[in-house]
């Protein structure tokens, strides 16, 4: 066990975050270190709106991407509590388009060996990418996803049973349960969720995750009300971060709309207060201020899982930025800590988003961490690993 030293300050952590904003390569980022189920620091730097000089602050909301992938896990950990989702059963039960699943193999497109299950959704072992060139299937979801950005920037006609279907249409790039490769996987399960609850996906996590848990600010949409809260997204380009304005998998970039596409795998906005919320509900195995989302058993499940080793050696090779890490239910899970690029604990778990929000949570240590920041192609920063090594490095064996 554990146990943070108080007596020592984590004032290093602002450090860190003003001169990722003084050196240009973010516009603005906040942090926040919870322990014990409480929060036990806060900061922030920089602009949420750099040309009118608005603060980037706890409140500023955020396009979370892939940090939206986590919420999606717990919700299909939930019909598993409910009996309404079998890891082992096929999606097709959910999208009957994927009865007919197809494969590139050897340069042709043939019929699949065995059909997708949930498992494979959840750890990214479905076949399914997010796009590219290298065959049939890849060039095929790139013009899936080129169709979602002009229905966001235009008519908003593709629902997320809509996107499931057609993208159920296209060959996998590999037989399911027989390589591991990041992509559309999360997508694909928001509409298993909406077919097994019979609810829309957005509806679902709303009743059974937002409202219990008080986030009030998460939503696949930023209203009118709350638009001069949400931050400005930037790119880096030779002359310095400029705005970027442009549709991404799908997501609408001022998010005005309700958006009939609500994406598992990237939709979600949100601030660091509410995700708080949800890290503490992990921490806190399952539960906050009295409020159970899941048992306890559930959500060791979330973090104790693993990629079968044939399957582990395909993640090592593509994501060789997580050494030591293995992953599941949408998650990196930290399995060897002493080969990790921060420091990190055995079981600590967690994911990020395109735009650069981090989140860690470690429920044997009772602590999470948390960034959020608004740059392109920002993924896992090299200021969230100097925030966590910062934290970690305050850790001592009891």
């Amino acid at each position: 066990m554990i146990y943070i030293y108080f007596i020592m300050n984590f004032n290093a952590i602002q450090t860190v975050l003003d001169e990722a904003v003084l050196s240009g390569k973010l516009a603005g980022v906040n942090a926040a270190v919870l322990y014990e189920g409480r929060e036990a620091g806060y900061w922030q730097s920089g602009w949420a709106d750099a040309e009118n000089r608005r603060e980037y602050s706890r409140d500023t909301l955020v396009r979370l991407f892939s940090m939206t992938k986590p919420v999606t896990a717990v919700a299909a950990m939930l019909l598993i509590e409910q009996g309404k989702l079998d890891l082992a059963e096929e999606a097709a039960r959910y999208i009957p388009e994927l009865w007919s699943l197809r494969v590139c193999r050897n340069g042709r497109t043939e019929t699949a060996y065995r059909h997708i299950r949930i498992q494979d959704l959840l750890n990214m072992t479905s076949g399914y990418t997010y796009g590219g060139d290298s065959d049939d299937g890849e060039r095929l979801t790139s013009a899936l996803i080129d169709s979602l950005n002009r229905s966001a920037a235009g008519d908003n006609d593709i629902t997320t049973m809509d996107f499931a279907a057609r993208l159920a249409g296209i060959p996998v790039s590999f037989e399911p349960g027989t390589d591991f490769q990041y992509g559309l996987s999360a997508d694909l399960t928001g509409a298993v969720i909406e077919k097994a609850s019979g609810m829309r996906f957005g509806e679902f996590l709303r009743k059974n995750i937002f409202e219990p848990l008080g986030m009030n600010d998460t939503d696949f949409y930023c209203p009118p009300e709350k638009q001069d809260r949400l931050a400005n997204v930037y790119s880096h380009t030779d002359s310095g971060l400029v705005p970027f304005n442009s549709p991404h998998l799908g997501i609408q970039p001022d998010m005005r709309r309700r958006p009939a596409f609500e994406s598992g795998g990237a939709g979600l906005v949100s601030s660091i207060e509410d995700y708080e919320k949800f890290a503490l509900m992990l921490v806190n195995k399952g539960s906050l201020d009295g409020k159970r989302i899941l048992n306890e058993r559930t959500v060791e499940f979330l973090y104790k899982s693993r990629l079968r080793p044939e399957l582990q050696l395909q993640f090592n090779r593509k994501m060789e930025h997580l050494a030591g890490y293995s992953y599941s239910n949408f998650m990196r899970v930290c399995s060897e800590p002493q080969y990790a690029y921060a420091l990190s604990d055995v079981n600590e778990f967690g994911w990020d988003g395109w735009l650069g929000p981090y989140v860690s949570i470690d429920s044997g240590n009772k602590v999470a961490i948390l960034c959020t920041m608004q740059l392109t192609g920002a993924g896992y920063t090299d200021t969230a690993r100097r925030v966590r090594n910062i934290v970690y490095s305050r850790l001592n064996a009891r």
